[in-house]
């Protein structure tokens, strides 16, 4: 069938199975030919696309165990992030670290290693995994930790599924007292005032920008920096304190067609405009629950379509901090000089290096933005792609359908490594891989 990621490019004609049981995954490994496991298709390019075998692993869902002492809880790797929450926020436990989507599986965010808001003081959720068991390429199902198959597990996380399939995992949970954050919103002017507010803000659990990308010369960089923090049971108003866990994040709005983009070439730019003016209006804390502050864009089904029929690609990039403020102005000018437009553009300050081998993270800032496809658009990517490295930076392989395999090598200096572990764990011959690493020769 025709598969894509959540950026509907590219599209490919793949074998898929769906698999039913555990059992039955030693077999499947034994077949000929190279196969990727697959949750939730949330990756945004070809990361869990494989033209010879695409295995989903939605079916295999279960939460097998829960240590109320320690918080550790036990999954299957196709468990959705949303149906953790769903089962645990209203009991006062979450996952320490959620990327912007709840519509993504324990095995996707393993394999992606996914950060979040604020992971310049707590890290990526790979800080967080105690234990993995992994199906190996040779047939072997390892036990993996940090002092037990090491290798495999620093290899396994955020390697993009590509050492093998991922059967449960263990991972610690974080307590919380309610399900609402203390959150204010700050408008900053230009670039150098919105880096100075991320710098001050360190005692901030929760961090994030909208950026406008559109804007030039003086305003450059102009933004809106959220701050948050979750709140107390004191600190709720009776109308709330009665249900401190609040609602459900569920989608009140559906995208039932493709947006044309021409319809986004003309409200892009008087868009952001109007949206930074009326959000610099609103000023003190507010409460947000966690859906609405965590995954914002999880209450439009289907926002994939605001892009167009061809689908759209999304650029994700670190710069390490001592080359941020040069490399992002770089970024934006050529953005904002560029024919193709974007909506959704995303700043964040990130703290260390991340748990495995190829994990996205370094102590830098990540620029995140949805340009929609169209003749061109390739070109602009490989141009942010290249000033991303020139600056000593990488580019997220979550996100990633344009990167080159030189700037692969470039920005991830362990990739050797993981190279060898990959290859020992299939016998010598990789037996999983996906479009995105026979692209980048990986």
């Amino acid at each position: 069938m025709k598969l894509s990621g959540w950026g509907r490019h590219p599209v490919l004609d793949c074998g898929v199975e769906h698999l039913r049981r555990w059992e039955d995954l030693s077999e499947v490994v034994r077949r000929d030919g190279t196969l990727i496991a697959r949750g939730n298709g949330r990756s945004y390019g070809d990361a869990a696309l494989n033209r010879n075998l695409t295995l989903s692993t939605l079916a295999m869902d279960r939460m097998v165990a829960f240590d109320a002492a320690s918080g550790l809880l036990t999954c299957e790797s196709g468990t959705l992030l949303s149906e953790i929450l769903h089962t645990f926020a209203p009991r006062g436990w979450m996952p320490p670290v959620v990327p912007g989507t709840a519509a993504v599986t324990v095995g996707g965010m393993i394999a992606a290693d996914v950060h979040g808001k604020n992971h310049h003081r707590d890290g990526s959720f790979g800080r967080y995994v105690e234990s993995l068991t992994l199906l190996a390429g040779d047939g072997r199902t390892l036990r993996c930790t940090r002092t037990e198959n090491r290798d495999a597990f620093l290899a396994t996380v955020g390697g993009m599924g590509l050492t093998g399939v991922i059967v449960c995992a263990s991972f610690r949970m974080k307590r919380i007292e309610t399900g609402y954050l203390t959150a204010e919103t700050v408008a900053t002017p230009d670039l150098d005032t919105t880096m100075a507010l991320f710098e001050d803000s360190a005692e901030w659990p929760y961090s994030v920008a909208w950026i406008d990308c559109l804007a030039q010369g003086a305003k450059a960089g102009r933004s809106l920096v959220s701050r948050a923090a979750f709140a107390n049971l004191e600190s709720l108003p009776p109308r709330l304190a009665h249900r401190p866990f609040g609602p459900a994040n569920q989608a009140r709005l559906a995208i039932p067609a493709d947006v044309p983009v021409m319809l986004l070439d003309f409200a892009a730019k008087p868009f952001n405009a109007l949206y930074y003016r009326s959000r610099r209006a609103r000023s003190g804390p507010r409460l947000t629950h966690y859906g609405s502050y965590f995954f914002p864009l999880d209450r439009v089904a289907a926002w994939n379509r605001l892009y167009g029929r061809q689908g759209f690609l999304q650029f994700q990039c670190v710069v390490p901090k001592s080359e941020s403020a040069a490399g992002l102005r770089r970024l934006l000018d050529c953005i904002a000089t560029a024919r193709d437009t974007s909506f959704l553009a995303v700043l964040k300050l990130l703290g260390s290096e991340g748990e495995g081998m190829m994990s996205f993270p370094m102590d830098g800032y990540t620029l995140a933005l949805d340009i929609p496809l169209r003749n061109g658009t390739a070109e602009l990517m490989r141009s942010l792609d290249a000033m991303t490295h020139e600056h000593g930076g990488r580019v997220y392989l979550a996100k990633d359908a344009c990167s080159a395999p030189e700037h692969l090598r470039q920005g991830y200096p362990r990739h050797r490594h993981f190279q060898s572990v990959r290859a020992a764990l299939a016998a010598g011959k990789p037996k999983f891989a996906s479009a995105l690493s026979e692209r980048l020769a990986l």
